[in-house]
């Protein structure tokens, strides 16, 4: 059930991909330049993000980080100033590490809470009065945030990792109460195991593992028929939905 605007052609819009040097993030970015629309892509990573724009002419870089007080603002006043709008936004960036409750670490709990979460509510104070300025021109947005099936219900080696994620599902869903009536989509995607950078870190079986290009299909396939939680692959995702 589409319980947002479906976007029917991605040529001429305007997608901010936050977190994209890797990654869902950067196969996202390259799905939806292949299919026409103007990509801009933001991480840490600027070599990555240079070479991301060499080879796929007409995207842009805007390196930031998502922890950096104003940076995420800066950056969307750039994009407007270029472009005058903004039709997608998606916060793909994140950090994991594998930890247990025998090998806590503060300082790595708080990366997780810094980056995961932190950058995703600066990332709102950016991008909202824009969207919100365009919905009432009858231009409307689409603002999309990057969870996990983690976020379901405790995991193993998840104690940092997971509660992030959880925050941000239930953002989520708290933003697209309020958003959706202003005619502004709002979308949580809630992976399983993608091969990632991320997860190569894990030394366990990873069910249902699929690539982070499979990942980005299910991701723009979601924005375009208006899913709310766009969460694959579905054989997983299922199952940790009944755990939950």
């Amino acid at each position: 059930m589409a319980l947002n605007p479906r976007v029917d052609e991605w040529r001429g819009r305007i997608a901010w991909l936050v977190g994209a040097s890797t990654g869902i993030g950067r196969a996202t970015a390259e799905l939806l330049h292949a299919q026409g629309a103007t990509v801009i892509v933001s991480a840490r990573n600027a070599q990555a993000l240079e070479s991301f724009v060499a080879a796929h002419p007409g995207s842009e870089a805007l390196p930031l980080d998502v922890a950096a007080p104003g940076a995420l603002r800066q950056a969307m006043d750039k994009i407007v100033a270029r472009h005058g709008r903004i039709d997608l936004v998606a916060y793909c960036a994140g950090t994991y590490r594998p930890m247990r409750a025998t090998d806590f670490d503060l300082g790595i709990a708080l990366q997780h809470l810094q980056i995961n979460y932190e950058g995703a509510l600066r990332m709102l104070d950016a991008v909202l009065p824009q969207l919100r300025q365009q919905a009432a021109a009858g231009q409307g947005g689409h603002l999309s945030l990057m969870a996990s099936v983690a976020g379901y219900r405790g995991l193993p080696k998840a104690l940092a990792y997971g509660p992030t994620k959880a925050a941000l599902i239930n953002l989520a869903e708290t933003l697209f109460l309020d958003l959706s009536a202003q005619g502004l989509g709002v979308s949580v995607v809630n992976p399983g195991f993608v091969r990632t950078p991320l997860t190569d870190q894990n030394n366990f079986h990873m069910p249902a593992l699929i690539t982070a290009a499979q990942a980005a299909k299910e991701v723009v396939s979601g924005w375009e028929s208006g899913q709310f939680e766009i969460h694959f692959p579905k054989r997983f995702t299922f199952w940790m939905k009944a755990l939950r």
